[in-house]
């Protein structure tokens, strides 16, 4: 029997609107994922405590205020330090195109824009996260 993929969704920073990260945590727990969602206005810190707390494999981050450069890299590299670089981080919400390759090579693995679908993104961890 395959395991359950855990996912942790959270909204970094000061963003107070969290809708597009509760329907994305609704449909990853349709799709048959445990979801655990932090609520808003996490720090970095408070995300990577609870993503090993809870023993995650991969964290699905949601931003709206800008600060993506920032608080994306800022949870990556809290978790190489922490010892838990294997967990790992997708992001989406409004992000310029123009960023993601950045994001990327600070390793955030991927970026889903307004307009994505909760279909996509389903498929997307399923295809990173195979033996799941």
């Amino acid at each position: 029997m395959a395991r359950t993929i855990r996912v942790l969704i959270a909204k970094p920073g000061l963003d107070g609107h969290d809708r597009g990260a509760k329907v994305i945590a609704r449909a990853l727990r349709d799709a048959g994922m445990e979801v655990i969602y932090t609520g808003i206005r996490q720090t970095p810190e408070q995300i990577v405590s609870a993503a090993i707390q809870e023993g995650v494999d991969l964290i699905g981050l949601s931003i709206l205020s800008g600060a993506h450069n920032r608080l994306f890299p800022k949870v990556v590299n809290l978790l190489r330090e922490k010892g838990a670089g294997d967990i790992l981080v997708f992001g989406g919400g409004i992000i310029p195109v123009d960023d993601i390759p950045g994001l990327k090579a600070a390793g955030i693995k991927e970026i889903f824009l307004p307009g994505a679908s909760t279909e996509d993104i389903i498929q997307y961890i399923r295809e990173i996260l195979p033996a799941a």
